[in-house]
């Protein structure tokens, strides 16, 4: 099992998410709630790292946060939409979680 690494908080307002694309380890998760959705959207200053990062850990995104935002028809090709359940079950699935701040 790996790592799930979660991230809230916008690309444009904290470091959190650059943080966490470079810990992540191959395998790992990183799953993009709240704000932190917003790295998934396509032409967003964190593009081009969430692509490169995709080669190596999975990128999710939390569909009802999406979806609040009005961002569901502008997500990166190849990122995963979860729900609460999906998001469950990762946290169930991985052997320890980071939440980055």
């Amino acid at each position: 099992m790996q790592m799930l690494h979660i991230v809230n908080k916008s690309p444009l307002d904290r470091n959190a998410l650059d943080s966490a694309l470079r810990m992540a380890k191959p395998g790992s998760t990183i799953l993009l709630i709240e704000d932190g959705i917003y790295a998934v959207t396509k032409g967003n200053k964190a593009e081009g790292a969430i692509r490169e990062a995709m080669k190596t850990v999975t990128v999710s995104a939390l569909w009802p946060d999406l979806e609040a935002r009005g961002m569901q028809d502008t997500v990166i090709d190849g990122v995963k939409q979860v729900d609460y359940s999906g998001f469950v079950d990762l946290v169930a699935e991985s052997s320890s979680v980071m939440s980055w701040l």
